[in-house]
């Protein structure tokens, strides 16, 4: 199985340790990952304007460099993910957008959305199946209590992302049990870590990742695991109370798998 790859910008600098188990893990499930040639950076953050049109331009080369290769796209961090695939609705449901889009890239094909969008953690639900993951762990973790952080950028906008139930999500418990570890279900897992205000609102950022964490370990966790780096530099800088491990959904699937 080949897909192409987005990588995005975090995973070349602060977070290496989710690019590099991912592509380690990939290749021991039967897949392989072909980065993209010449990506740019998607922004991080999804534009809200309808007007806003260079923002959404470096997302649809990569989707229109995936379209011709004839591969789905894999994308890894979160924040990619979601402007990724929000964009890529922009272009089946938003003439206007579509239009002005093809018009300043001059494909030599107009793009119109063709390209399917999916999360690593999709692939490994949708496509290798958590059954055949399972077959292949050679580490399990048994024993291990794992809460799952999604945060809010996977699950929402739920009609478009269309990721998992926004509510009461199941797809990172399930990889879980699939190498071998325990879930931890825990009432803050899909709330908003307060990432896109650490700036502007430090105390805002601090008082719910500090929530976040401490009702994972009321539950019980003794490891938080994500998909998300700025999630994993928020909840890991502004927690000031109860201090919970938080590594990468890949690092330990790479544990289990006995590539790490």
């Amino acid at each position: 199985m080949v897909f192409s790859y987005y990588p995005g910008c975090t995973l070349k600098t602060k977070a290496k340790d989710l690019d590099e188990y991912a592509r380690k893990s990939a290749q021991v499930l039967g897949v392989t990952l072909e980065e993209l040639p010449d990506w740019q950076c998607c922004g991080g953050v999804y534009p809200m304007a309808q007007d806003e049109i260079a923002t959404r331009l470096s997302s649809v080369r990569a989707l229109a460099s995936s379209k011709t290769q004839g591969r789905d796209l894999i994308t890894l961090c979160s924040a990619c993910h979601h402007v990724i695939k929000r964009v890529n609705n922009d272009m089946v449901i938003n003439e206007d957008i579509g239009t002005k889009v093809n018009n300043y890239l001059q494909l030599d094909t107009k793009y119109e959305g063709e390209t399917n969008v999916i999360h690593y953690l999709e692939m490994l639900r949708d496509v290798v199946g958590f059954d055949e993951v399972r077959k292949k762990v050679v580490n399990p973790l048994t024993g291990k209590k794992i809460g799952a952080y999604y945060g809010c950028l996977l699950l929402r906008p739920s009609k478009t992302m269309q990721f998992d139930n926004p509510e009461n999500p199941t797809i990172i418990e399930n990889f879980i049990r699939a190498i071998g570890a325990t879930p931890v279900i825990y009432p803050y897992r899909n709330e908003c870590c307060g990432g896109y205000v650490t700036l502007s609102d430090n105390n805002l950022a601090k008082s719910k990742c500090n929530t976040i964490i401490e009702s994972a370990v009321e539950k019980g966790a003794d490891l938080m695991i994500t998909s998300c780096p700025l999630c994993m530099y928020n909840l890991d800088a502004n927690c000031t109370e109860s201090k919970l491990p938080i590594i990468y959904f890949t690092e330990i699937l790479a544990e289990a798998l006995g590539v790490k």
